[in-house]
């Protein structure tokens, strides 16, 4: 098993800065997110070179840590075409410069017709949003074939995958090779929280052999809403019967965390360390 966080919740910026970081917290590596990482790379077609991917990777490289996926998450379905295509570029050049930053993985969710709230909207489950899913990342396969590395993609709730097996569906019907991000908190709204569990269950059936790494949150629970994300350990998710039925799946999962940050992040590596021995 590895511990890894994203790289912007860590509170620091730049590469030696995030290495000492992870050093300090005892973690493997990170998810990295270049543009909330880096003052000098911005989200914008062009700004991720080969050359800025490959000093990142060395440097992991000779620290011994990891970045086992790097995100460019963008909303394929925003009503802005324009600034949809402009997005898709974006996570197109890190396709092409991922595996120089020793990762072979570039990941998102997929949309909401909500646009930059990423929230639910009753657009989102129909099949032209589906279908407008499967051709978009259907085509970034493509560059990522050429480039020799892999999308990965993740559901949510609120978006157009918006449970384990619409997510399945898309990736069928794409039909070319992805990897799945698992982070069971976002497919938990007011509807199905209690069934958690049962959801965790699903998503390691269906896909078996294909995720990548597993967002690690945790929740507090409110009737008649959508769970509240609260930092790793302080929430009322049965955090030991969710790593139980991960390393029975794979003793050697990634576990990434995801929105747990500061003073925090500490105790939700010794809580991770604790349960996994335990289970």
């Amino acid at each position: 098993m590895k511990i890894c966080i994203r790289a912007h919740d860590l509170g620091v910026k730049g590469t030696q800065q995030i290495l000492q970081k992870i050093r300090e917290l005892g973690i493997d590596g990170v998810q990295m997110v270049c543009y909330k990482a880096y003052d000098d790379i911005s989200y914008s077609p062009g700004a991720i070179t080969e050359e800025k991917a490959a000093a990142i990777g060395a440097a992991f490289r000779d620290a011994g840590a990891m970045i086992p996926l790097v995100g460019a998450y963008f909303n394929p379905v925003h009503s802005d075409r324009a600034k949809a295509a402009r997005c898709y570029e974006i996570f197109a050049d890190y396709l092409r410069c991922c595996k120089a930053m020793g990762s072979g993985f570039v990941g998102s969710e997929t949309g909401s017709f909500n646009d930059d709230s990423w929230t639910y909207h009753p657009q989102n489950r129909t099949e032209e949003a589906l279908q407008t899913v499967v051709d978009t990342f259907s085509r970034l396969c493509d560059v990522a074939a050429e480039a020799g590395t892999m999308v990965a993609m993740e559901g949510a709730a609120g978006h157009v995958c918006w449970n384990v097996q619409t997510l399945a569906r898309a990736r069928q019907m794409i039909g070319k090779p992805t990897k799945v991000i698992f982070d069971l908190y976002n497919y938990l709204d007011e509807t199905n929280q209690e069934d958690y569990l049962s959801i965790l269950e699903e998503g390691l059936s269906t896909f078996a052999g294909e995720i990548l790494l597993f967002h690690m949150k945790d929740c507090c629970f409110v009737p008649g809403e959508k769970p509240r994300q609260v930092p790793f350990g302080t929430g009322q998710m049965d955090l030991q019967a969710i790593l139980k039925r991960i390393k029975a799946y794979d003793e050697n999962a990634v576990l990434t965390l995801e929105g747990t940050t500061g003073e925090h992040i500490a105790q939700a590596v010794t809580t991770i360390h604790t349960i996994w021995q335990s289970v």
